[in-house]
């Protein structure tokens, strides 16, 4: 669940609302970064552990969906910037992540809990790797020690 609050700027005319649109861009906006950091780090662990066989394969294969999230991100944010949207902070603790953003002169919140970001993030990431969402081998709730995230 997301939840939005936005303030006004102090500006001489009144903006008009923020859309479900460009809600949907902060939205992915926070999951691409969070995903691409993921992709990031999995990728250098596969390549430092020494656990694996033939970890060339397996870096290609994150690696490609590393790629494919750097450029949808860079699409999103220049969706933002064409809507005069820009995030401004992004926070993350034990019960969500948080972002502050601004957009035609509000400055509006969206948080986001853990369950339903973590949820989205891993159809997102089974996608990008290619993989079928149907076929998920990983428990359907993974707890937070699970999928550390931060960026």
């Amino acid at each position: 669940m997301a939840t939005t609050k936005r303030t006004t700027l102090n500006t001489p005319t009144l903006p008009e609302d923020i859309t479900k649109d460009e809600l949907s861009l902060v939205r992915s906006y926070l999951l691409l970064t969070f995903i691409h950091k993921v992709f990031e780090r999995d990728c250098r662990v596969i390549g430092k552990s020494g656990l694996f066989k033939t970890p060339q394969l397996y870096m290609e294969l994150v690696s490609s969906a590393t790629k494919k999230t750097s450029l949808m991100l860079q699409e999103v944010t220049r969706e933002l910037a064409a809507h005069s949207l820009k995030v401004t902070t992004i926070r993350q603790d034990q019960r969500g992540v948080e972002a502050q953003y601004t957009c035609r002169g509000y400055v509006g919140e969206m948080n986001i809990l853990w369950p339903g970001f973590r949820n989205e993030m891993m159809l997102r990431m089974r996608a990008y790797l290619g993989l079928n969402p149907e076929l998920s081998v990983l428990p359907q709730n993974p707890s937070v020690e699970q999928m550390a995230l931060s960026i």
